[in-house]
């Protein structure tokens, strides 16, 4: 099967498996955010995942490539992005193992089922209107901001979808942690990790890790932050042997 690209579109290597990932140059490609994200979180083997906003499909093909589970899904709302997902599936073969679906975060519940995934995962939009920016390019914006889902959106989802004593795991930003914990406890979803991500060791951090039980008893466990720079440029030893990075 030939992979056709469209204009401004690129293969990038994954670094990981031989999996390589389509992008388009002038969109949102991935960052940090979903590598660390897909080492955080973790799915065992008869598993069932979910990734809501998936966009390029990075994070289930991550996941894919870094655990046994079952199978693994990506919803994505944005239709041509969501076709640059499936054809990155269909790059590596993976069509038995991932699926992309087009679909919206606010639907997905009713769009597979409840209790239908062991694992939930998510990098939503981190600005709410109040803060940052909005991107004039659309689609950027809607990788950026709550454009058209919100942070209570996700969470509502996600525990709709997880079976009880399922795992949601989350990335998003430090400054909104308070508003994340809020919004999972009040779908029955109690945190127990969570991991900050510093860009260097005397910098603050600038992402926070969580996994939360859908169900779970009220106990977290503040895990040893993770330092992604240790100069300029030049990666920590942790981002290359626990992130596979």
């Amino acid at each position: 099967m030939t992979i056709k690209l469209k204009d401004n579109e690129r293969i990038d290597d994954l670094q990981r498996n031989g999996y390589q990932i389509i992008q388009n140059r002038d969109g949102f490609c991935f960052g940090m955010d979903a590598v660390l994200l897909s080492g955080f979180a973790k799915v065992k083997p008869e598993e069932k995942a979910i990734d809501l906003g998936t966009g390029t499909g990075i994070i289930p093909l991550l996941l894919e490539a870094k655990n046994q589970g079952m199978h693994y899904t990506g919803l994505e709302i944005q239709e041509e992005v969501a076709d640059m997902a499936a054809r990155s599936v269909a790059l590596n073969h993976l069509e038995d193992k991932i699926t992309i679906v087009r679909g919206d975060i606010k639907e997905a519940s009713r769009l597979f089922g409840a209790a239908s995934f062991d694992v939930v995962t998510s990098n939503p939009p981190y600005m709410n209107d109040a803060h940052g920016l909005k991107n004039p390019d659309l689609p950027k914006a809607i990788s950026r901001h709550e454009v058209l889902c919100t942070l209570e959106d996700v969470a509502r989802e996600a525990a709709r979808l997880l079976r009880p004593g399922g795992r949601f795991y989350l990335v998003h930003r430090p400054h909104r942690l308070i508003e994340i914990i809020t919004a999972l406890k009040s779908v029955g979803m109690e945190p127990k990790r969570m991991k900050m991500v510093h860009p260097f060791a005397d910098k603050e951090a600038n992402m926070v890790l969580i996994e939360a039980v859908r169900g779970g008893r009220s106990m977290i466990k503040v895990e040893a932050p993770v330092i992604v720079y240790k100069e300029p440029g030049v990666y920590t030893d942790e981002i290359y042997t626990i992130y596979g990075y």
